[in-house]
């Protein structure tokens, strides 16, 4: 196809989208203001829906090198550490989905794909900021700091949750602060004890909080997702140092296994989490928008990159099948708005969830697990968002959802 798509921004969404055109046969640019793409970030976890988008592109190998294979999911209570299986993943995943369940290093995954980009024949300009856009009948032009104008035919806003090409075509968002801070941090796995060496999942709740565990780099690292309401950190930046004793403190009364997590954690990062309105509308004629810069989402239901992963392969089938460029990004529009919005909705529904003050009743806590967590209600709050296939979803039809 004689199209070039640019793509502002080379995270997760706009590699994925960018390897997924040139697979079409499209050219692409990406351009991204790090200068640096480098190990960034720490764990993602990787349900069937996302790890078939990514077999699907060729990468199968070359993630299998670098993830670790999830055995199943787990929630354990916060003080006691009682646990309950929630449900297996490995072959069952396979065999239920169609596709396995992968715990993977956010910068692996990002080098994965930054090279398969490269090794087929995309171009990624770092070190440059996307400052704005303007577009005609045939053609958008993309700006950029170094005082360059770029014409192609289509332009992709991937620029994450900060997007300048949201607020140039809809307007700035308004950012509401949610009441929680997030902490992460890595831990090599020989420094922990044999519990905490397990390919699995783990959930712990409690009131006030919840930590999300599991392995990744092929087991080797254990990655620590931390959460609790608190009112006096306002930073949204993800790559501010915190302490281990201030991250210590906001678990204070945790179970033991927590805080020999917290102990061993080389350097633990913290920033206050960031509400912001999904939007309905994503696209102006030859302008779209793609993952957090159209649908930030709370990280509760883990799928932030998988929807950014679904974008990414649903823009490239629209456009490798439909002549009209803007046509051709409303139906990516038209297959992804409603799936975004209920992963937001859902995302937001387990926050109160996780953190249910009847948590911190030793009784009642158990029969709240045991209720929330029944075989019933997990599986209808997680199959639906596993079984879906964006490589065979119908092109321009809005998603139905199937619970």
């Amino acid at each position: 196809m004689s199209l070039e798509v640019l793509i502002a921004g080379a995270g997760i969404g706009g590699l994925t989208a960018g390897l997924a055109l040139l697979r079409k046969g499209v050219s692409v640019r990406l351009f991204e203001q790090a200068a640096v793409l480098g190990d960034i970030g720490a764990g993602l976890q990787l349900a069937a829906d996302g790890t078939r988008i990514l077999i699907e592109l060729g990468l199968e190998n070359a993630m299998e090198a670098v993830v670790c294979p999830a055995a199943w999911k787990e929630v354990r209570l916060w003080d006691t550490g009682q646990s309950w299986k929630l449900f297996d993943l490995g072959q069952d995943s396979m065999d239920r989905f169609g596709a396995p369940y992968w715990f993977v290093h956010r910068g692996d995954l990002h080098r994965v794909l930054r090279e398969a980009v490269l090794e087929a024949g995309g171009t990624i300009e770092a070190g440059v900021v996307c400052e704005g856009f303007s577009q005609g009948e045939h053609e958008v032009t993309l700006s950029l700091s170094d005082g360059r104008a770029i014409a192609g035919d289509a332009l992709v806003g991937a620029d994450g949750v900060h997007s300048r090409f949201r607020n140039q075509l809809f307007g700035a968002s308004e950012p509401k602060y949610v009441g929680i801070v997030a902490w992460r941090g890595l831990v090599e796995v020989d420094r922990l004890p044999v519990d905490l060496r397990r390919p699995v999942g783990t959930n712990w709740v409690g009131p006030g909080g919840h930590i999300v565990t599991y392995p990744v780099r092929r087991g080797e690292l254990l990655n620590i997702a931390a959460f609790c309401e608190r009112s006096d950190w306002l930073v949204e930046s993800w790559s501010t140092a915190g302490t281990k004793e201030e991250f210590s403190a906001d678990f204070h009364g945790w179970n033991n296994l927590i805080h020999e997590i917290i102990r061993n954690v080389e350097t633990p990062y913290k920033w206050a989490l960031i509400g912001r309105e999904a939007l309905m509308r994503w696209t102006d004629h030859r302008v779209t928008l793609l993952g957090d810069a159209c649908h930030p989402t709370l990280p509760f239901l883990a799928h932030g990159a998988i929807m950014a992963l679904e974008d990414g392969l649903c823009l490239a089938r629209c456009i490798s099948s439909e002549a009209s460029l803007p046509t051709a990004l409303l139906n990516y529009e038209r297959m992804r708005v409603d799936r975004a919005r209920a992963i937001v909705d859902g995302s937001a529904a387990n926050a109160k969830r996780f953190h249910n003050p009847i948590l911190s009743d030793p009784i009642e806590s158990v029969r709240y697990v045991e209720r929330e967590w029944a075989p019933e209600k997990v599986r209808r709050r997680y199959d639906w968002l596993f079984e879906y296939d964006a490589t065979s979803a119908p092109i321009g039809q809005p998603y139905q959802l199937s619970i």
